[in-house]
């Protein structure tokens, strides 16, 4: 790997909430399968689209688009190499030879300068040190009039479909995880544009996108999933071993308000983002 600006997400994402991560990368596609049609839509993936995936994760998303850049490649970074080994291991099962992974810190990775026709992120583009060097040295390696396209989370609602579910773990839930430190840092559309506009993007749009995230196969199996995300298990790694049981029982009872014949569904919200270089 080149120069690591980001090295408290470097430390947190190739210790154990990478491996976590990796470990249940088909929990975690699954939960966000539903913002990835909308996502690939807006991108337009051509067969001879050159298409480059930032924070690609275990790379599903990166996959994906390689089978459609059909005469061309993919290559996803991340800077979790926990991550990349499911990422590189997933294309060999699924044998896509057009697809490469490399770790990298995409804040200041020295990208080839237009070497893609389309970035791509699902997620992971909102955890950099500084956000508007970050976008300026990913849309250098972007050709001239190349795309952008990725989404972020909205801020969390208190009325929310996910907030009133989790309800009994709020009051738990006291500070982000190392690796969640960040998350929301684009969760403004101001913000957005600012950021993506001192960057040098133009044609920036915003718009939200609603799907229902899958959490599991009934209460008891969704309990158990959000339990073991790395946020919720850093916060509870002190808490008494009454209070997680109560908090549990609570968590899952509450979960059977959102199950249904295809398992639980609890409805997310994202910015889904577009933009060009001039």
């Amino acid at each position: 790997m080149h120069t690591v600006v980001n090295v408290q997400q470097a430390e947190a994402w190739n210790g154990w909430e990478g491996a976590a991560w990796a470990d249940n990368a088909p929990r975690y596609d699954a939960m966000m399968d539903g913002f990835t049609e909308p996502l690939l839509e807006l991108a337009a993936i051509g067969g001879d689209d050159d298409v480059l995936d930032i924070g690609c994760g275990t790379g599903q998303l990166t996959l994906l688009a390689a089978r459609l850049a059909t005469r061309a490649r993919a290559v996803g970074v991340d800077i979790s190499e926990p991550m990349l080994a499911r990422a590189r291991a997933d294309a060999a099962d699924q044998g896509i030879a057009n697809v490469r992974f490399d770790q990298a810190d995409a804040e200041v990775h020295p990208f080839d300068q237009g070497g893609f026709d389309i970035v791509i992120s699902r997620g992971g583009v909102m955890f950099f040190s500084d956000a508007v060097a970050a976008f300026a040295n990913i849309a250098r390696a972007l050709r001239p009039g190349g795309r952008m396209v990725f989404i972020v989370p909205q801020p969390g609602r208190p009325g929310s479909e996910y907030a009133q579910a989790t309800a009994a773990l709020a009051p738990l839930m006291r500070r982000p995880s190392p690796a969640a430190q960040g998350m929301g840092s684009l969760s403004d559309p101001d913000r957005i544009h600012q950021v993506l506009g001192a960057a040098g993007l133009t044609e920036v749009r915003v718009r939200p996108v609603e799907a229902p995230m899958d959490y599991g196969r009934d209460a008891a199996d969704a309990a158990d999933f959000i339990l073991g995300q790395a946020p919720v298990r850093f916060n509870l790694q002190d808490v008494d071993e009454a209070a997680t049981t109560r908090a549990r029982q609570e968590l899952q009872a509450a979960l059977t308000a959102y199950e249904t014949p295809d398992g639980v569904r609890i409805r997310g919200s994202v910015w889904l983002v577009s933009a060009i270089r001039p």
